[in-house]
This record gives C-alpha cells, structure tokens and sequence, in this order.
C-alpha cells in the first residue's frame, strides 16, 4: 500500500520513504545510511534554484553601486569640462541617473531576497519533516519486526 501511494504521488518524501520500505531487510544502520544520502540528495534537489536567487540578491546592489559610480564620473567629468558654473538640468540629470541606478539594483535585490529567504525557509521546513517522518518509518517498522520475532538474532538486527 504505501508502495503504490508514493508511486501515485511522487515527491521527495515518497521517495525516500519507497528507498526505506525497500531496504528494511538491511540492518538498521544501513537503512539509516542509505535513507541519509539519498536525504541530501532530495535537499540538494530543492536547493538547485536558491542559487540563482543568492547570487542575485549579492549582484544586484553591486550593479546599482557601479552604475552609481559611472554615473558621478560621468556628471564630475562634465562639471569639470564646463567648469564650475554647469548648468543646474546638467547636475540634475547626473543626479538623476545616480539615483536611478542606485534604486534598479535595490528594486531587484529585494524582492529576490525576500523570495531566497522565503523558500530557504520552505526547503529547511521540509528537510526537518522528511527527517521526522522517515525516523518515525524506521522506528515503527523495526520495532515491528522485533515485536514479531523474539528471538536473539532478530532483536540484534532491529537494534542495529
């Protein structure tokens, strides 16, 4: 039965749970391991698209710095070929430019950051669950198997 229903809906707590139900002939420990890894095989799988997000949320205010800075030499070098007595729409317009560069960088870092701390979240929330849930699996599952057979070796094998 939960053959079938990890199948019907795959996921990666039903694959876990599926690669558990299959290696409960192991000893306790190996199934612990093998559940372990394909485990951080899963996270890594939620995580594939919170790079993408990080880096943006690192680059986007470093271009909006750079942008900053082209800009300034931009209206200095013009405030130094006319002199001191620029026109104010020239200044204006470099300011302009500044501030805009300044604010694209942060209209893209922040939604971003938001969005990478949103899902780096959901991927945590889910990593503590598939754990509970597997280590509830496992327990209820080996201790089963040690209720049904009493006899030393059984007990060695459920305790391991």
């Amino acid at each position: 039965m939960l053959g079938r229903v990890c199948r019907q809906y795959p996921s990666p707590i039903s694959r876990l749970l599926l690669l558990a139900a299959e290696h409960l002939d192991w000893h306790k420990a190996d199934t612990l391991d093998a559940l372990q890894s394909r485990a951080r095989h899963e996270i890594t799988r939620l995580e594939r698209g919170l790079v993408v997000l990080e880096i943006i949320v690192g680059i986007a205010p470093l271009l909006g710095l750079v942008g900053t800075i082209i800009g300034m030499m931009g209206l200095f070098a013009d405030i130094g070929q006319r002199g001191p007595s620029a026109e104010a729409a020239t200044l204006a317009r470099g300011i302009a430019y500044i501030l805009n560069t300044t604010l694209m960088g942060l209209l893209i870092a922040i939604p971003s950051l938001v969005f990478w701390s949103y899902y780096s979240k959901k991927v945590e929330t889910i990593a503590v669950e598939m754990e509970t849930l597997c280590d509830e699996f496992i327990r209820r599952q080996y201790r089963e198997a040690l209720e049904g057979h009493t006899g030393p070796a059984a007990q060695e094998a459920a305790r391991k």
